[in-house]
Parts: C-alpha cells; structure tokens; sequence
C-alpha cells in the first residue's frame, strides 16, 4: 500500500497504523498550511486529561504551504512541551529508553521550520517503532494522487473513530484516574508499551 500523509507533529495512534501497514509512503510538502490539524499539534495524556501541544508558528499572509511555515521561536515552547512530556511520562516504563533521542530534539536543537521540526520527530518515531519504509516528499502541489491512498485529509482531530487502528487498549500511565484516552500521539503508545508499540499497530 502507498500512502500519501501530511507532515505532522507526532502524529496520533491512527496515522503510525497506516504507515505500518505501507511499503511507501510521500509526505506533501505543499499542501497549504491549515489551522486545526495535527500539523502543528499532537495529543498526550496529562494528569488532567487530554493535553495539546502545539507549535507555535508565524502566518505568512494568504495561503502558505506547509515547507513555507516558520516556527515562533521567541516563545519558550519546547522547554514547554519537554516539560510537559517529562511530567506525563516520567513514570512511564519506556520513557527513560527513548528519552535521550527526543530531548535531543527539544532541547539541543534549533528548528527554523515547522517541517524540519515534523520531519525530525518523525524520523526519531520510525527508528523507535523499528518501521523501516520508503519516504520521499512531494516536488509539487497536486490535488490526486492516483497511485496513492490519499489520506491527507482522513486523519484529521475532527474526523473520529480511528480508520486504521483497531483500538486494542493499552496501558497508560494515568488509567487509575481516568477512562483510557483513544488516539493519542504515538508517543503516548511508545513510551508506554515500548518494543510491542509496534505489533500494537498492526493488530
């Protein structure tokens, strides 16, 4: 299966299952920036609940596309989102594991552009879920891909239940304190579940 995604911040449960489940995957690149989407924001499980995390970014006037997007660094947010990872999954039994790749990301790396920040969580992602696939970016805008499940606009926080994932409840690290959240960030599965997040993505 090839799939055609949007670049994402983390993305959830739903979009590692479809890429699971591929051999070839092409991120777009110059689809325009939309506000709303995962593009810039991931959901984790905090103390309280559901918590977003969301970049920061600089609209340019009219219609932008996503490589184009500059991160609004004069704001302290990956300290900020660092934080709120370490105190989400802090306790959780693969944290520490995986933890040096991604404060690597936060807080040793400087990130200009919110693609360049996607693509580097994404990558980190791969390597942790051991997902070894074919990537390439799109070179142009085009509204069909015919060789491609086109699923730019199917995961999607306002398109809900999951297309993909089967939803086999996992542990989390706040279930004594709230029903299990759904669809998170696919960090939430790999801190948690470690080596199995991966057979997780493909029951």
């Amino acid at each position: 299966m090839q799939l055609l995604l949007c670049s994402v911040y983390a993305g959830n449960i739903d979009y590692y299952c479809a890429i699971s489940r591929s051999n070839e995957v092409k991120i777009d690149v110059h689809q325009y920036y939309q506000k709303q989407t995962y593009r810039n924001r991931c959901v984790i499980a905090g103390a309280n609940g559901s918590l977003n995390l969301i970049v920061p970014v600089i609209r340019a006037k009219g219609k932008t596309a996503l490589r184009d997007i500059k991160i609004d660094n004069s704001q302290n947010w990956k300290k900020i989102h660092w934080r709120s990872l370490e105190s989400a999954y802090r306790t959780s039994p693969y944290f520490e594991f995986y933890e040096n790749e991604f404060e690597a990301i936060y807080l040793h790396k400087m990130h200009q552009s919110l693609f360049d920040f996607n693509n580097d969580i994404f990558s980190v992602i791969l390597n942790c879920l051991q997902i070894e696939i074919n990537v390439n970016f799109s070179m142009s805008y085009s509204k069909n891909y015919s060789d491609f499940l086109d699923l730019r606009e199917i995961i999607h926080p306002k398109k809900y239940p999951s297309r993909f994932y089967n939803n086999p409840q996992y542990r989390q690290v706040f279930d004594t304190k709230y029903k299990h959240l759904e669809n998170l960030s696919v960090l939430d599965l790999l801190f948690n579940e470690g080596p199995r997040a991966s057979e997780l993505l493909l029951k």
